[in-house]
């Protein structure tokens, strides 16, 4: 783990400055009914404005940004994503003139699959992440092609703390933030802008239980992998495990929580009523934290939420509202009782 070269705050800061002009500088959004029942002032950055519908974007630019003042863009790009990151990539690429391929699973989004074809990509899909990741590592031996990971690099991580430093920029007084965990890419980066720019805030990470190798992860001091696909609401955290870059970096957050399937389509159909936004579940998952959060300290605190993304499938949605959970406000006592 010593060899491993760890992105740092001035990277966030490098990151920021390289890609302005290149994506959206997103909003933040509150609702004063959550804000109520909370007892704190929430305040999402809501990447699902973003373009391609996620806050991935950051970190392929990043990358490919970085190269190109380097004078080193490749002939080609290929990378290996379940959805988000298979679409920043080929808008990115599009935007360099670079051609792009992306490998998948077969269960990737259909919507996100569309996305990526119609930026350019071409789409390789495999029954398994494994086969996928495999199939990627081996076509990234080609002479002139240059592979993207989804989350394990300091430059991926480095742009996707971007997200996280615009919102406190522009929030100011900040006293937790949080994110969902898949791979660690971005609530390392998100670690390393608040550490930078409100170094006494909680920085707290979510993961879904479905999709809990983080979490065993931290309890067991290694990173432990995923036996097999996992069946979860949150597609963008079915990670099979972290990285070695974000590992590290996750062992420094002040808290981590798995969160279940029901809470995830609990928070999906709330933050969608109370923000009047398209969010995809993975957004959702920091929710069932932020509510433990809010009953555990003072009242009147202020906490960022990062909005991961807003690409959801048909069938997706359909599970999503299988069940109306809107009939009746949250009770966020018997919540916090049940985690």
């Amino acid at each position: 783990m010593s060899a491993i070269q760890l992105p740092e705050f001035s990277d966030v800061q490098a990151a920021s400055a390289r890609i302005k002009g290149k994506v959206l500088r997103t909003p933040l959004l509150e609702s004063s009914l959550l804000n109520r029942w909370l007892g704190q002032r929430i305040l999402f950055k809501v990447e699902c404005l973003q373009t391609t519908g996620a806050f991935k974007l950051r970190g392929a630019m990043n990358f490919l940004s970085k190269l190109a003042e380097q004078g080193a863009l490749p002939e080609k790009i290929v990378a290996n994503s379940s959805g988000n990151h298979a679409q920043a990539v080929a808008f990115a690429a599009s935007q360099f003139g670079i051609p792009a391929c992306i490998y998948s699973t077969e269960n990737i989004s259909a919507v996100k699959a569309a996305a990526t074809k119609s930026y350019g990509a071409e789409l390789k899909l495999f029954p398994t992440r494994p086969q996928a990741d495999a199939a990627v590592a081996e076509a990234a031996k080609e002479a002139g092609t240059i592979w993207i990971p989804p989350f394990d690099h300091p430059d991926i991580i480095a742009g996707q703390g971007t997200a996280c430093m615009e919102a406190i920029e522009d929030a100011g007084k900040v006293d937790a933030v949080f994110a969902p965990c898949g791979g660690g890419g971005l609530i390392s980066g998100t670690l390393l802008a608040t550490r930078g720019l409100a170094p006494n805030a909680k920085v707290i990470g979510a993961e879904p239980q479905a999709a809990n190798d983080a979490s065993r992860s931290l309890q067991s001091g290694i990173i432990e992998s995923l036996p097999g696909p996992a069946n979860t609401l949150a597609d963008g955290a079915a990670t099979p495990s972290v990285g070695l870059h974000t590992f590290p970096l996750l062992q420094q957050l002040d808290d981590f929580y798995e969160v279940d399937e029901v809470q995830i389509a609990y928070w999906t159909q709330w933050l969608q009523h109370l923000l009047k936004i398209h969010v995809e579940p993975t957004s959702a998952l920091s929710m069932s934290a932020v509510v433990s959060w809010s009953l555990e300290v003072p009242p009147g605190q202020t906490a960022v939420v990062i909005l991961t993304g807003g690409n959801i499938s048909q069938q997706s949605m359909h599970k999503i509202w299988s069940t109306d959970y809107l009939l009746q406000p949250p009770n966020l006592t018997e919540q916090e009782q049940e985690q």
